[in-house]
């Protein structure tokens, strides 16, 4: 009989290995990332949100500034240092958020004992991603706080699908 109990902290990232959130990362690159896009891309994942009466935040910034914020009914102040947590995530590593807190566990480890980054400060956990335009590199970062990690991931990604399909 085979052992089929997850790997410890592996139930609570979905099950992800650490090349499938890369594969992810590959395949969701932007063909550009103007504040006009950002802007699209935050009406994508406000809308998916909305409609399922989500009680998010939203931010996406570029290398420099906030681009687009929006905090729906049920989210609270509390997501606004998820969000900075998980920025500065993706924006010292160049990956997702989720993914940071899978690779390290992937070998046995986790995020905050492999970097010694403080946990105040940096969250490894789902729903930061890298915006990555093709042929330039990461040019911003996309947040989503307010589910469990892994919703806050899937968010993100099936709002920048949705986008890509319509761009």
């Amino acid at each position: 009989m085979t052992d089929t109990t997850p790997a410890p902290g592996h139930e609570t990232t979905g099950g992800f290995s650490p090349d499938e959130l890369l594969s992810q990362e590959e395949s969701l690159v932007l063909p550009s990332f103007t504040r006009d896009d950002a802007i699209d891309l935050g009406l994508a994942v406000l809308t998916l949100a909305s409609e399922r009466s989500l009680p998010v935040v939203i931010e996406i910034r570029d290398l420099e500034q906030v681009l687009f914020r929006a905090a729906l009914p049920g989210s609270s102040v509390a997501n606004d240092s998820w969000i900075a947590r998980k920025t500065r995530v993706v924006e010292e590593f160049g990956h997702s958020s989720l993914y940071e807190r899978v690779r390290f566990e992937a070998v046995g480890t986790t995020f905050g004992a492999a970097t010694g980054l403080p946990e105040a400060e940096y969250a490894a956990h789902g729903g930061g991603f890298p915006l990555v335009v093709e042929g330039v590199g990461r040019q911003g970062v996309m947040v989503v706080s307010g589910l469990p990690q892994v919703s806050d991931h899937e968010l993100v990604v099936e709002a920048i699908r949705a986008y890509l399909e319509t761009s």
